[in-house]
């Protein structure tokens, strides 16, 4: 049978990946322009690059905009996975389903909503608004994501794993350390990585809860958008892709590495049953 040299799902793909990538790209193309504008490409140059560098405030932005990713990822996985144990260990269907509905109610929920509340919140709370506001809000709507990405791989959990640890006389922080821990893995490097990008990019509850003083990346681009486009950010979202490339090149990698160490560990397994 002859094979067709084009298939109608693989250009509706192709045209889905063109239409999200090709702004992108086009910004990225600009970030390489000798001239101050998008309208003409004047020639090859660092220039804006170089100005990116030099820009202090930027970079300190940046910076602040990273420590936040990075730490509210890092406590929204350990209570997300915590919470999602707990939901995972409730019995009764109805309230372990009421528990799911409010966890999900959060993830649809606009984020105007949330930032207004978060707002609404530290100023009853009288807390100041800045790196600290910033922190706990990005903590909050990162949970819910990463209760959703480790969830799923609890329920494809075997029990019976769990009740041969413990016939076998593990104790329960064996059972979990050695048994429920490397099963989920995979869903709470997910959740992780879920939870930075969303943190990365947040900018509608980040501009309620910024205050004066402190900026993340999102909010600082929008308001040096709003004084005209200068090609210094486009050479900042350059860098940021790539960074964001690596990043996801880093979680497949993981994810080949803890795939091929499975396999290697199902054939040892299965040539000592043959022996």
């Amino acid at each position: 049978m002859k094979r067709k040299w084009y298939d109608w799902r693989n250009v509706y793909l192709w045209l889905v990946f063109l239409l999200l990538y090709a702004p992108i790209f086009y910004l990225i193309f600009y970030s390489f322009n000798s001239g101050t504008t998008m309208t003409r490409f004047s020639g090859f140059s660092w220039q804006h690059y170089a100005e990116l560098f030099a820009d202090t405030r930027m970079i300190e932005i940046v910076l602040d905009t990273l420590l936040i990713a990075l730490l509210s990822s890092l406590l929204a996985t350990i209570i997300g996975t915590l919470g999602a144990l707990a939901i995972y260990s409730v019995k009764k269907v109805w309230l372990k389903n009421s528990i799911l509905s409010l966890n999900n109610i959060l993830m649809v929920s606009p984020d105007v909503i949330i930032g207004a509340s978060f707002l609404i919140f530290f100023t009853f709370l009288g807390l100041r608004l800045g790196f600290s506001s910033v922190l706990l809000s990005h903590i909050a709507f990162s949970i819910p994501i990463v209760v959703l990405m480790v969830l799923p791989k609890l329920n494809e959990m075997n029990h019976s794993l769990i009740d041969a640890a413990t016939d076998l006389g593990a104790t329960n922080f064996q059972v979990l350390t050695r048994v429920i821990f490397p099963f989920i893995t995979p869903g709470i490097l997910t959740g992780y990585f879920m939870a930075f990008t969303y943190s990365l990019d947040d900018f509608a509850v980040t501009f309620f809860v910024t205050g004066n003083g402190f900026e993340t990346l999102s909010v600082e681009i929008y308001a040096r958008a709003r004084q005209g486009i200068s090609l210094e950010v486009n050479a900042l979202s350059a860098l940021m892709f790539l960074f964001s490339l690596l990043l996801i090149g880093g979680y497949y990698f993981i994810e080949q590495y803890n795939s091929s160490k499975k396999e290697r560990r199902r054939n040892r397994m299965g040539a000592k049953l043959i022996k």
